[in-house]
């Protein structure tokens, strides 16, 4: 699928708001593809042009080489799974998964196998003949999924489908989602505003902001080499340090701290001025207080338990505490300790 400089405008000529502005991306056959940003960001309203429930001001949508943007929904060979699931009550599991195919006057014994295929695929052939209303949310959202994907869509659309559920669940579901999508070979569509979901299912992510995709790439790239300080920011924990290039070359660059220190940091293109450096807490070493290897120092202000890990909140008297993360502490609150900031995983974001 091929988005091409696709724009949405709502609002008169004279008052316009463009929820989307420019939009560009490839979606490759067979990939889960996620579109990852905060609220109003466009994602939902880029997926509703893909499903044909709201039309493009400018721009095309090719699904297979076939402009596809000017196409009714029911014209598309796209299916939606919403956030509400949509659900028939009165209507079984089985009778649910099977309305679709009915109103395409697909014959009673195709039905029936792509049901019973169906059923079997999201794991709930035991609750055939039971009433969607009976249903926990997990089991209605694999009910909704199994009734979009029983009329085998080319590109399968999900809108947030997951946030109702509480978190165990939650988990649980992003491992059957990918595992739905594999073996089906659908190309999947999925929205959220949740990273973990992004980084857990995707095969590439597209993060947005403002009605723009600000970068495309695998979760390792988009988590290891943001290409924006928004991008850095939304995904993950992260630190910024503030500086002045020194000097920039050979992909390396020097940069000086208002208090006076010298990192070396990663940088993908030449950079100069001010800039910010970024780095996740987990790549920090914590090193003993005079450690000479350390870049940095400074005392320990809290300590912030998640169960796998531990947070090391350091002043190191260059404004906002520096976050370290480890699984072996053995400090405590009011500790000197040093700081490793290794220079491939300490990198450059031009301001």
């Amino acid at each position: 699928m091929e988005i091409v400089d696709v724009t949405k405008a709502f609002g008169p000529a004279d008052r316009r708001v463009f929820a989307l502005g420019g939009v560009t991306a490839t979606i490759r056959r067979g990939e889960f593809f996620t579109l990852l940003g905060p609220s109003g960001c466009g994602k939902t309203t880029l997926l509703r042009l893909i499903a044909g429930f709201e039309l493009p001001t400018s721009g095309e949508i090719r699904l297979d080489g076939q402009e596809i943007g000017h196409l009714p929904p029911f014209r598309r060979p796209v299916n939606t799974v919403f956030q509400n699931y949509a659900l028939f009550p009165h209507m079984t599991v089985a009778e649910n998964i099977g309305f679709g195919l009915e109103m395409l006057d697909k014959p009673r014994a195709e039905i029936a196998s792509t049901v019973a295929r169906m059923l079997a695929l999201v794991k709930m052939s035991d609750l055939a003949g039971r009433r969607t209303d009976q249903l926990s949310g997990g089991q209605q959202q694999r009910v909704a999924l199994a009734r979009a994907l029983a009329p085998q869509p080319k590109v399968l659309l999900l809108d947030e489908p997951l946030s109702a559920l509480d978190l165990k669940l939650r988990k649980e579901m992003q491992v059957e989602l990918k595992r739905i999508q594999h073996e089906t070979g659908i190309t999947f569509i999925f929205v959220t505003h949740d990273q973990e979901e992004a980084l857990t299912m995707s095969d590439r992510i597209a993060v947005m902001e403002k009605g723009h995709i600000l970068q495309i790439g695998s979760p390792t790239e988009i988590y290891n080499a943001p290409a924006a300080r928004f991008v850095a920011d939304f995904i993950g924990d992260i630190n910024f340090i503030e500086g002045e290039v020194v000097s920039c070359g050979d992909g390396r660059a020097e940069v000086r701290l208002p208090s006076g220190p010298l990192l070396s940091a990663h940088a993908g293109q030449p950079v100069s001025g001010r800039v910010t450096l970024a780095i996740r807490p987990e790549k920090i070493g914590l090193r003993a207080a005079g450690d000479g290897t350390a870049q940095l120092s400074g005392r320990i202000t809290n300590l912030v338990y998640f169960g796998s890990g531990t947070n090391v909140h350091v002043d190191a008297g260059i404004g906002a505490d520096i976050v370290a993360r480890t699984t072996t502490p053995g400090v405590a609150i009011g500790d000197r300790v040093g700081l490793d900031l290794p220079f491939a995983d300490l990198s450059v974001l031009a301001e």
